[in-house]
């Protein structure tokens, strides 16, 4: 079984997302909410992933919104060495999700995240992979979107399988990857202010840190048969 994918996501600064992605990544991520203290305005992200495509041209490139507006879709649109994932991270339907499908360019990702309240929460899952590229999973915090540290009780995820592939988001750290392993089995994870000095300033130390223990990780076995749970 392969080791689960990272991305690390909030970048702000090209040099320094050039630099994160240059430790081996798989994604970094651009906010594109406003509301977030990572946001980074439309004009300065093309200059930022062009930084990574240039570093690591397999580094998926990862642009995240919220409840894109109808004046916002051009924005989602990619350019040579830009974004190649659009993010839903706000209330998106499966609807709304199909729609921006047939809208966007085929060969850009489309990623909707989902943030789980409580267990039966994980329940939409079904009704959203059939019409994404992959799902990732978050603490619900009534007053921030993302980033913020919350996590997802372990429990829930204890039995959780998708069809598609899943990432894991809220509180990732390099500490807590140890209580991680055997206990999840994602695809990737998904890391913001557990690698941060400062909202979108990231510490490429512990970005490292949590790579090596990322690669590390091992999955959860099944209950039976003692085969890794898909």
């Amino acid at each position: 079984m392969a080791p689960p994918l990272l991305k690390i996501c909030g970048l702000r600064q090209p040099d320094q997302a050039a630099a994160v992605a240059a430790l081996a990544v798989d994604a970094v991520g651009v906010i594109g909410v406003p509301s977030s203290p990572r946001w980074l305005e439309p004009s300065r992200r093309a200059t930022l992933f062009s930084a990574v495509a240039s570093t690591k041209p397999d580094c998926l490139r990862v642009l995240v919104v919220a409840d894109p507006a109808e004046e916002e879709i051009s924005q989602l649109e990619p350019s040579p060495g830009g974004h190649n994932v659009v993010q839903l991270h706000g209330n998106e339907t499966v609807e709304r999700c199909l729609e921006l499908r047939r809208r966007l360019p085929k060969g850009l990702l489309l990623w909707k995240a989902l943030r789980i309240r409580e267990p039966g929460d994980l329940l939409q899952v079904s009704h959203f992979a059939p019409v994404v590229d992959a799902l990732l999973l978050d603490a619900w915090v009534s007053s921030q979107l993302g980033g913020t540290g919350h996590r997802i009780p372990l429990d829930w995820l204890r039995d959780f399988r998708c069809e598609q592939p899943w990432w894991l988001a809220g509180g990732i750290t390099p500490e807590r990857m140890a209580s991680l392993s055997g206990a999840v089995n994602p695809d990737g994870f998904d890391a913001s202010s557990g690698v941060e000095d400062a909202p979108g300033v990231k510490n490429l130390a512990r970005v490292e840190d949590l790579l090596r223990a990322v690669r590390n990780h091992q999955p959860r076995l099944a209950e039976a048969g003692g085969e890794d749970a898909q």
